[in-house]
């Protein structure tokens, strides 16, 4: 939802477009394949240079120094993520319920807090967190939000309007 607002905004998505939409993403996934070799493979930065790029959690860490980064942190309520992940699982015929919900979401949690608490030691890194649950509340207000983060005068007004909420079904 993210990257497809702030390319509605007027602002360039680095994608490859390899992972398709599917019944768990129907407007599909934004994603650079490349971004997950991040540790070993920084090859391709430059040609992110200005460009928005989705990348998770885990692999901030891997992004070199000499660069400075505005990152768009999305925040989401613990038990939608995990309704989520385990939904996409049973979509793909994988097991699920190998960790019980209570201990995965204690081990996310904690990851989390590790990774803003990196973040703000950062020198060359700004961030905005931004509540998915708000996003589909007020979607102009987090819009305007964004906008002024990035001071990118944004056209607010597309990016509020691709939100979709019938696109938010793990609830809780």
């Amino acid at each position: 939802m993210m990257m497809k607002m702030l390319e509605a905004g007027g602002l360039d998505v680095l994608t490859d477009s390899l992972r398709e939409a599917d019944a768990d993403n129907p407007k599909g996934y934004y994603e650079f394949e490349r971004v997950k070799q991040l540790e070993d493979d920084k090859a391709w930065l430059p040609e992110a240079e200005g460009k928005v790029v989705k990348i998770i959690s885990q692999l901030l860490h891997n992004l070199p120094s000499d660069y400075d980064y505005n990152v768009v942190f999305m925040r989401r309520r613990m038990g939608e993520i995990l309704a989520s992940q385990e939904r996409m699982l049973l979509r793909r015929g994988e097991e699920t319920g190998k960790v019980p919900d209570d201990k995965l979401s204690a081990l996310f949690r904690q990851h989390l807090e590790r990774v803003k608490t990196w973040l703000h030691e950062q020198p060359n890194f700004d961030v905005i967190y931004v509540s998915y649950n708000s996003v589909l509340e007020t979607p102009r207000d987090e819009a305007k939000r964004i906008d002024a983060f990035l001071q990118e005068s944004l056209d607010v007004q597309r990016m509020a309007e691709v939100v979709d909420p019938t696109l938010y079904r793990q609830r809780t």
